[in-house]
């Protein structure tokens, strides 16, 4: 199921130029509407649903209900970030909440390395290889075609 905007729980992220759901959507589908001052997706059935508008929307205004074979009719997924982790609430149909909480790093900010300590083959962008081949493949030699 697409993304949906809770209109009442929506404050545009207080009028500025970009809401926090249009800066992450990466299908650029949720807009700001100046006449309401409130976001919208603009073309549901084009929705990835990622969960990223939902995760980042301050007010917790955007929702993405499940599949059936998920969450039945009626339940809903919404979660709640906090500096270090998102606690997802599962709420079911019947009333019953399941709550569970991951954290969002395992390293600190800033220090992941994008090589992962393998040195770079190529900075050839026509290269065949990958950045890092073939060292990260384990092989020591790629097949040449």
């Amino acid at each position: 199921m697409p993304s949906f905007v809770i209109t009442e729980k929506c404050d545009g992220c207080k009028a500025l130029d970009k809401t926090a759901c249009q800066y992450i959507c990466p299908n650029d589908l949720m807009v700001l509407e100046k006449e309401s001052n409130k976001a919208m997706n603009r073309a549901p059935e084009m929705c990835w649903e990622c969960y990223n508008c939902v995760k980042i929307c301050p007010t917790q205004a955007i929702e993405v209900r499940g599949y059936a074979d998920f969450m039945p009719l009626g339940g809903v997924v919404q979660p709640l970030r906090s500096s270090d982790a998102i606690m997802w609430s599962v709420k079911f149909r019947d009333g019953q909440v399941k709550r569970f909480k991951f954290p969002t790093r395992t390293t600190p900010e800033g220090s992941a390395d994008p090589d992962a300590g393998f040195e770079t083959a190529s900075d050839d962008l026509k290269s065949p290889l990958l950045r890092t081949e073939p060292a990260s493949t384990g092989l020591d030699d790629l097949q040449k075609i």
